[in-house]
Order: C-alpha cells, then structure tokens, then sequence
C-alpha cells in the first residue's frame, strides 16, 4: 500500500489497495484492479454502503478490459472519517479530483445515491468523464424514500451488542430482501470498539445536515448537464422508493438524451438487488462511450 499513488503493479487480476490523501489530509481507501492501460471508471457507493458493495460490478467491468477504482468514500469504511465533520458535497467531489489526478487514462463515473449526486456535481464543477452513470439518484428524488435511508443512518448510535441485532436492523429496513444464509459478511460495515460492542461503520456526522440541502445542491449541479453535453445513463430499481416515474420525467425534461435502463426486481440497492442485469446495463453503456479495447 501506498499514500498518493495509482501506480504499476505486476497483477491486474486482483485489486490493489491504495491510500489516497485529499486536499484537507484525510485518507482514502481504494481498491484498483484491471489492466493499468486501460480506459477507467470509478465506482461510488451511495451513503452508509462501503466499496464492497461494488464487488460484483467491479470484477465484471475488470473482466471487460476496464480498469476499475473503487473508493470507500470520506467517513465509510476504510477511509478516515473527518475530524473537522467535513462531508460535503464539495468536500466529496475534491477527493474526487485526488483520484483523478492520479490517472492519465480517460474515465467514467458511476455512482449510486450519494455517490451519483457527488458525481454530478463534480461534473457541474468542471471535472469531465467520458461519461456519467447515475444509479438511483435523480435531480428530484422521492422525499419518502430519502427520509428512510436517512432514518436508517441516524438509529442505533449506541451499536449492537451482536451481530444477529445488526442483521435484524437490515431485514426491518430491507424486508424483500431474504436474509443472509452467513451473516458474517455484514462484518464488513461493522467495527467492534473497546466497549464489545458492534457499530455501523460510518461517520454518523455524515446525516447530521439536512437532506433537502444536499438535493437543492444536486438540482443546481444538474441543471448545468445539458450545456456540457456528457453522456448520461440513469439505472433505477423498478421496486425502489426513492426514485419515481415523475422523478425520471423531471429528470428527462432537463436532459433530453438521458438513458434509462430500468432493472426489475431491484430496489434502492441495484447491484446488489440484481447484480447481472446491472452489470450488463451498465457496460453495454460504458462500451459505446468509453470502449474498453
């Protein structure tokens, strides 16, 4: 591992793990795999998930010829949370611009909820992909469905005494969702501190602010996409209720050339609701735009 770098390695088959400092100091885990010399996309989780959560899109666009940067976004898993309680959005798309600067390949951004409004408006802010996958985060999202991630977040601050409590939090949240038959990977978003007992892995200053800000944000950010003429792919869980059909109109009004691949069955979480439909949405997007051979 090393501080600032994205540099050569000799395997291209496994990820390789990265620290990457941003502009206030705080450190970045992330995961790199694919060839070195091929085109890049960026993977960004949505709020409480971690880099983890990419797992199966990461291995399949690596497979496909892509190099993949899969980042546990500030305050997540692996990376620092900020001392300062800096998350932004602005704080978020300059440690995306770290990452970038590292690269000398052009790229995509993908990016699930709160990953998908960084991306925005990153590019609102000047960064340039060769194209932008949202994954379901629109411009107008449905308050219900924000409300409830965002409650979510903000419960169990006082942590779990084991990990069949955090296993039936999930289920009371996701209740479509079949419970696992191993429990033990949900260890991943779990830290056990010198009290024995087990946290959420996230920040909880992340969900400190208020959602409507970070939306009225998003909605300037997005009214600047059709002036700068990126490439936009929106892929929603047809289950989820955070993104609506009036929210894929209002979206549709404001960029006109917006694509829209609908994964049945899936909800908020649409790689790991239906990992193969999105896997072969999103490619099949990513090779007209940004050809990995």
């Amino acid at each position: 591992m090393s501080h600032n770098s994205l540099g050569p390695s000799a395997e291209t088959s496994a990820a390789r793990l990265h620290r990457i400092a941003s502009h206030d100091g705080l450190v970045l885990a992330v995961d790199d795999l694919g060839p070195l010399d091929a085109p890049v996309v960026i993977l960004l989780h949505g709020g409480g998930q971690t880099r983890h959560s990419w797992s199966g899109a990461a291995k399949a666009l690596a497979q496909r010829g892509y190099r993949v940067v899969n980042v546990d976004l500030r305050g997540h898993g692996e990376s620092e949370w900020s001392e300062a309680g800096a998350y932004s959005l602005d704080d978020r798309v300059a440690d995306l611009e770290a990452i970038v600067a590292k690269l000398d390949r052009p790229f995509a951004l993908v990016g699930a909820s709160l990953g998908g409004a960084t991306s925005i408006h990153a590019v609102a802010q000047a960064m340039r992909p060769a194209s932008l996958v949202l994954v379901d985060i629109v411009p107008h999202p449905e308050p219900e469905g924000i409300s409830r991630i965002v409650t979510f977040m903000r419960a169990h601050t006082e942590g779990f005494a084991t990990l069949d409590e955090a296993v039936d939090a999930v289920a009371a949240y996701n209740p479509e969702r079949p419970r696992p038959r191993d429990p033990n990977g949900l260890m991943r978003n779990l830290r056990q501190r010198e009290d024995g007992r087990l946290y959420w892995h996230w920040d909880p200053r992340i969900v400190a602010a208020r959602p409507q800000d970070l939306h009225d944000m998003v909605r300037q950010s997005a009214a600047k996409l059709p002036q700068i003429g990126v490439p936009v792919l929106l892929v929603r869980g047809l289950k989820s209720d955070v993104v609506s059909d009036a929210g894929v109109a209002a979206f549709r009004a404001l960029v006109p050339d917006l694509e829209v691949a609908d994964v049945g069955g899936a909800g908020h979480m649409v790689a790991g609701d239906r990992n193969d439909a999105f896997n072969d949405a999103v490619t099949a997007f990513l090779e007209r735009h940004l050809p990995a051979g």
